[in-house]
């Protein structure tokens, strides 16, 4: 399973022949980064915002998708989604890994849904705040969930992002098991050591 980190919080995911874009971004919605001219399968959005919702960033192939897809309903904010709306987490399942994008997840977790969430391969998880969950609280439910890899995502740096959302470094002065990657692609086998893999944007 390859993993391809576009900026924000959009990623491209290929496995077992299938290529897919989870939530995509409109051009200029968010500070820093490019627009998008991706190609893939099929597209998923967590919700409908412009910075996750741009389906028309992506040229759909007209392929079958042969990745499995679990949908997993939350909310953008700890109001249920009083604030800012739904959310949907996705688990994708192919080539016997699986991969969790938690969208904008903004709230605490029920315990079935946790549940759901264990045993995964990789998980991206939002560490910013403000908009989602911040470091503290995607530290706990990374702790919480043991996921073997961590990619997080929707943070800001001194060239991208968000100026209300915090740095990538409040999330990983928590973690005791960072490696840096020069590119923007992980690799994820079976044999991939545990990590919080930090992805470069392109």
């Amino acid at each position: 399973m390859k993993l391809i980190w576009n900026g924000h919080s959009c990623f491209t995911l290929e496995a077992a022949g299938s290529t897919l874009v989870l939530d995509p971004y409109q051009d200029g919605a968010v500070p820093g980064y490019a627009p998008l001219k991706l190609t893939a399968d099929a597209v998923f959005c967590s919700h409908e915002h412009k910075d996750h919702g741009a389906r028309e960033a992506v040229a759909l192939s007209g392929k079958a998708s042969h990745i499995q897809v679990e949908e997993i309903p939350t909310f953008h904010d700890p109001e249920r989604g009083a604030l800012r709306g739904t959310n949907l987490i996705r688990v994708f399942s192919a080539e016997g890994l699986r991969a969790a994008h938690l969208g904008d997840l903004g709230c605490e977790l029920e315990p079935e849904q946790k549940e759901r969430l264990k045993g995964l391969d990789a998980l991206m998880i939002p560490v910013g705040g403000y908009y989602t969950i911040d470091a503290k609280q995607a530290k706990a439910l990374v702790d919480e969930l043991k996921p073997r890899v961590v990619i997080p995502m929707h943070y800001r740096s001194d060239h991208f992002g968000y100026d209300v959302i915090a740095p990538l470094e409040d999330f990983l002065t928590l973690c005791g098991d960072v490696v840096k990657y020069p590119g923007n692609t992980l690799e994820l086998t079976a044999a991939t050591p545990a990590q919080t893999a930090v992805l470069s944007y392109a």
